[in-house]
C-alpha cells in the first residue's frame, strides 16, 4: 500500500470518510486505530501478501474504490495530495493490472476495481476528452511501437482499427494511453477521446452493451434518452459520433483490455474519420485491425522496468540504479521478458533488504532455468522457481497439473479432472492468476498458461519421480473424462429416432459446442497415445472424434488423430482398434485429396477386418475403397468394391450401412455413364435412410439423386431433388453441404439457360460457404456469380 495514498486520506482530503478508511485499515491489519500512516502502510503490504489476510485487505480496497469512483473531483484531489507527499505517485496511480505494484501485489488486486484519476480536480464533464487517463508515469522504450501506432492513427492512413496485442503485463495499456496523448498533442482528434476498460479477462467482462451505455453517457447523452434496445443504443452511438465528427472533427475510441471481437465491434464508429485503438491479450484478427505486437524489451528498457517496479512499491528504493551492472545481469537472466522481470521485481519487493546482486547469484546458480522459446537462453526458469517455491501446496500442485493439460486452453471441467476432486478449484486458480502464473482464457470458465510457465511446470514434474506419477495419474483422469464426454457428444451427433437417447447433451448444437470448445485439447490428448501407458485410452478416444471433425471439416486434425490412433492401437495390441483406425485414416486421406494413400489405408483395414471375421466392418472398408477408386478413375473396380460393401452389410442386416453402400454405388454407376441404374440405386439408398430416420444422410442421397437425374436429362427432377436435400442441410445447419447443393442448383439452372436463377443460387452458395468457413469455395462461387452478371460480348 502506498504511504502517499494513506497520508492523503489521513489529512482529510476525502473528509471524515478518508480518515475513517485509514483507521479501518489499521484495524484490518491488526494495529490500533491511531497507528501512524507509515506503520499502517507497511502492515498493509505484509497483509496483502498473506493468504490469510488478503481477502480482508481486498474488501477494504473495494470500499475505498467505491468512495473514489463515486466522485471524480474527490479522486483527483487524492491524486494531487499524493503528488505533494511523493512526486510521481499520483500520476502513476493509473496502471491497472499492468505495472502498478503495491508491495508485490497489483493495485487492481488490492482495490478490486480500476479507478481512473484525473489530475486537476475538475469534476467529470460530458466531454469525451475527459475520459482519457493521464499519461503513464515512467513510460520508457517502445519507440518503434509508438511510431507504428501513430502512423496507424494518422488521419491520412486508411486504418479504422488498431490493436495492441501481447501478454498480460507487457505494457499494452501504457503504450496505448501514451500514444493517444501524443496523437492528441498533434491535434489529430479535436473531437475528443473516449476511453473504456472492457475488463475482458475478468470474471465478468464488460459487455459491448454496457460499454455503449457508458460511452453514450460520456458523450453527453442524458440517461433518460439512452434507448432500451441494444441495437438502438448502437445506432444512437454511431449517430452521435458522426454528428460530433461533423461539428468538432475526428475522435479516438480507446477500448482497453478486450478479450473478443464481439466486445469491440459495436463500439466501431460508422464514420471513417474516427479511429479505434484496442488493447488485448489476443490479436483479434477478426476485426481487420492494424496489429502492433509487443515483444520482449531491450536491455536498457528492461532495467528501466525493474527500477520502475521497485520505485512504485517504494519510491526510495534505488537498488537498480545503485548497481546497474547487477540489474543488467538480472534483466538478461530474465530474458528481457516483462512477465519474468515483474516476477523478479516482486521477489525484490518482498525482501527489501536483498541486493540485486544476491538475486542474480541465486538465479545464476540454479541449474534448472527455463529456456526462452525463441533464443534458447536459459534464464527465466529460476525466476519462476523462486516464485513457485513460495506458493501454498494446493496452488503449487495445480500449477504443475495445468502445465500437463492438453491444448492451449483448459476448461473448468478439465481442470476438475486434472485435480481429481470433481470440483473446480476456483480459489487457487484466481490466486495463480493474481500471481501472473495463470491467465484467463478466451471466455469465462477457461484458463491458460503462458508458454514459459507451462514449460516451467512440466520441468518441475519431470524432475521428480513422485510428481511424474502424480502427473500421469492426472492425465489418465483427463483421458477418462474426455472419452466419456466425447462418446456422449459423438452419440448425439450420430443419433437418429429409435436409438437410445444419449446422456449429457440435449441436442446436436450442444454436442457440437462442446466439441468446438475442447477440440484442441482432444486432439492433443489423442497424441498421448504415443506413450504406452496411455495408448489404449487414447486410441479409444480417437474413435469418437471423426464424425465431428468431418462435420466441421477439420481435416488436418482428422488425419493427425487417425494416424496417432493407429499407432496407439498397434502399441496396445488392439487389432480391432487398429483396423478401425486404418479405416478412419482412409476417410481422412480421401477427403484431404490423397486418394492413393487412402486406397492403401482402406486395403489394410479390409484385410484386418477380414482376418478378425468382422464382415460388417469389412463392408465399411470396401465402401471407402470404392469411393477412393472412383476418385482415381478406376470406376469399374469401384463398382465391384461397392457391390461387395452392399452385400456384406445386407448379410449383417445393417440397413443404415447398406444404404450408404447403395448411395455410393449409385454415384459410381453415374460416373460409369449408367444413369438409369444410378437413379435406381440412389433411390434405394434414399428410401432406406428415410426408413431408419437418418436425415443427414438422406440429404446426401437427394443431392446424389439430383446429379443422376441431371445426367439422364431430367433437369426439373434434379432441381426438385436438390431443393429437398438443401432443406435438410439448412435444417441441420450443415452449411458446407448446403453450399455444395446450391452450387449444383446453380449449374442445373445454367444448363437450363436460366442465368438469373443460376446467379441467385451462386450468391446463396457464397453465403453458405462463408458460414461454413470455406473461403476458397466461397470465392469460386462469387466469381461464377460475377461472370453471370457481365453482359455477353457480341
Amino acid at each position: 500500500m502506498k504511504a502517499a495514498l494513506l497520508s492523503a486520506l489521513a489529512e482529510g482530503v476525502c473528509g471524515e470518510d478518508g480518515r475513517r478508511a485509514v483507521r479501518s485499515l489499521a484495524r484490518v491489519v491488526g494495529l490500533d486505530a491511531g497507528a501512524s500512516v507509515a506503520d499502517v502502510a507497511e502492515a498493509a503490504r505484509d497483509a496483502a501478501r498473506d493468504p490469510a489476510r488478503q481477502d480482508a485487505v481486498r474488501e477494504w480496497g473495494e470500499g475505498l474504490a467505491g468512495l473514489l469512483a463515486g466522485d471524480p473531483a474527490v479522486a483527483a484531489a487524492v491524486a494531487a495530495a499524493m503528488e505533494r507527499h511523493t512526486p510521481g505517485s499520483g500520476a502513476a496511480w493509473y496502471g491497472g493490472d499492468h505495472s502498478d505494484f503495491r508491495g508485490g501485489v497489483f493495485l487492481r488486486e488490492v482495490v478490486g476495481v480500476q479507478v481512473v484519476v484525473h489530475l486537476g480536480g475538475a469534476a467529470a464533464a460530458p466531454e469525451a476528452l475527459a475520459s482519457l487517463p493521464p499519461r503513464p508515469g515512467g513510460f520508457t522504450g517502445r519507440d518503434g511501437e509508438t511510431a507504428e501506432l501513430l502512423r496507424a492513427l494518422d488521419g491520412s492512413a486508411a486504418v479504422l482499427v488498431s490493436a495492441v496485442s501481447g501478454l498480460g503485463g507487457v505494457g499494452k495499456t501504457a503504450l496505448a494511453v501514451e500514444t493517444a496523448h501524443l496523437a492528441c498533442g498533434e491535434g489529430w482528434f479535436p473531437g475528443g477521446v473516449l476511453f473504456v476498460d472492457l475488463h475482458g479477462y475478468d470474471e465478468e467482462p464488460v459487455t459491448a452493451d454496457q460499454a455503449l451505455q457508458s460511452l453514450l453517457r460520456a458523450l453527453g447523452v442524458p440517461p433518460e434518452q439512452i434507448p432500451a434496445r441494444a441495437d438502438d443504443r448502437a445506432g444512437l452511438y454511431r449517430s452521435v459520433l458522426a454528428e460530433r465528427g461533423r461539428e468538432r472533427g475526428p475522435m479516438l475510441v480507446l477500448a482497453d483490455n478486450a478479450s473478443s471481437p464481439d466486445q469491440v465491434r459495436p463500439l466501431l464508429p460508422g464514420d471513417d474519420r474516427h479511429r479505434v485503438l484496442v488493447t488485448s491479450r489476443d490479436q483479434l484478427t477478426q476485426l481487420g485491425a492494424r496489429i502492433v505486437r509487443l515483444d520482449q524489451l531491450t536491455p536498457q528498457d528492461a532495467r528501466g522496468l525493474l527500477d520502475l517496479a521497485l520505485r512504485i512499491a517504494a519510491p526510495e528504493d534505488g537498488r537498480v540504479t545503485d548497481d546497474l551492472d547487477a540489474a543488467g545481469r538480472l534483466a538478461s537472466l530474465c530474458g528481457h521478458l516483462p512477465l519474468a522481470l515483474q516476477i523478479a521485481a516482486a521477489l525484490l519487493v518482498e525482501d527489501p533488504g536483498m541486493p540485486v546482486a544476491e538475486l542474480v547469484g541465486e538465479l545464476a546458480a540454479s541449474r534448472d532455468r527455463l529456456t526462452h522459446l525463441d533464443d534458447g537462453e536459459r534464464s527465466v526458469r529460476a525466476a519462476f522457481d523462486l516464485s513457485y517455491r513460495r506458493l501454498p501446496s494446493q496452488q503449487a500442485r495445480l500449477l504443475r497439473l495445468l502445465a500437463l493439460a492438453p491444448g492451449p486452453e483448459v476448461s473448468d471441467e478439465v481442470v476438475a479432472a486434472l485435480v481429481g476432486t470433481g470440483v473446480v478449484p476456483l480459489g487457487a486458480l484466481r490466486a495463480l492468476a493474481r500471481a501472473h502464473l495463470v491467465e484467463r482464457g478466451s471466455e469465462r470458465g477457461w484458463w491458460r498458461l503462458h508458454d514459459l510457465v507451462r514449460v516451467f511446470g512440466a520441468g518441475v514434474v519431470a524432475g521428480d519421480v513422485g510428481l511424474r506419477e502424480e502427473g500421469e495419474a492426472a492425465r489418465e483422469r483427463v483421458l477418462m473424462f474426455y472419452r466419456w464426454c466425447a462418446a456422449a457428444a459423438n452419440a448425439r451427433l450420430r443419433w437418429v429416432p429409435g436409438d437410445p437417447v444419449p446422456e449429457r447433451f440435449t441436442g446436436r448444437g450442444e454436442a457440437l459446442a462442446w466439441f468446438d470448445g475442447e477440440r484442441a485439447g482432444l486432439v492433443a490428448a489423442v497424441s498421448w497415445g504415443r506413450e504406452e501407458r496411455f495408448a489404449a485410452a487414447a486410441a479409444g478416444l480417437a474413435t469418437k472424434l471423426p464424425e465431428y471433425l468431418e462435420w466441421r471439416r477439420y481435416f488436418d486434425d482428422l488425419v493427425t488423430v487417425c494416424r496417432t490412433a493407429r499407432e496407439a492401437a498397434h502399441r496396445a495390441r488392439d487389432r480391432l482398434g487398429e483396423a478401425n483406425a486404418w479405416n478412419n485414416l482412409g476417410n481422412a486421406l480421401r477427403v484431404t485429396g490423397r486418394p492413393e494413400e487412402a486406397i492403401a489405408a482402406y486395403t489394410s483395414a479390409r484385410d484386418m477386418y477380414r482376418a478378425l471375421g468382422d464382415r460388417n466392418r469389412e463392408g465399411d472398408a470396401w465402401n471407402g475403397l470404392g469411393i477412393a477408386l472412383q476418385v482415381v478413375g478406376r470406376v469399374e473396380e469401384a463398382i465391384d468394391a461397392l457391390t461387395w460393401s452392399r452385400d456384406l452389410h445386407r448379410m449383417a442386416e445393417d440397413r443404415r450401412r447398406e444404404a450408404g453402400a447403395w448411395n455410393n454405388l449409385g454415384l459410381a454407376l453415374w460416373a460409369a455413364g449408367r444413369g438409369e441404374e444410378a437413379v435406381e440405386a440412389i433411390t434405394r439408398a434414399r428410401d432406406m435412410y428415410q426408413a431408419v430416420g437418418d436425415r443427414h444422410r438422406e440429404a446426401h442421397t437427394w443431392n446424389g439423386l439430383g446429379i443422376a437425374l441431371q445426367a439422364t436429362g431430367r433437369g426439373e427432377g434434379a432441381v426438385e431433388a436438390y431443393h429437398k436435400g438443401l432443406d435438410i442441410y439448412r435444417e441441420l445447419e450443415d452449411w458446407y453441404w448446403a453450399g455444395a447443393t446450391l452450387q449444383n442448383l446453380a449449374l442445373a439452372h445454367e444448363a437450363a439457360h436460366r442465368p438469373a436463377e443460376a446467379r441467385a443460387h451462386w450468391l446463396q452458395a457464397v453465403e453458405a460457404y462463408v458460414r461454413a468457413d470455406q473461403p476458397a469455395e466461397a470465392e469460386e462461387a462469387r466469381t461464377r456469380a460475377e461472370d453471370l452478371a457481365r453482359p455477353l460480348t457480341p
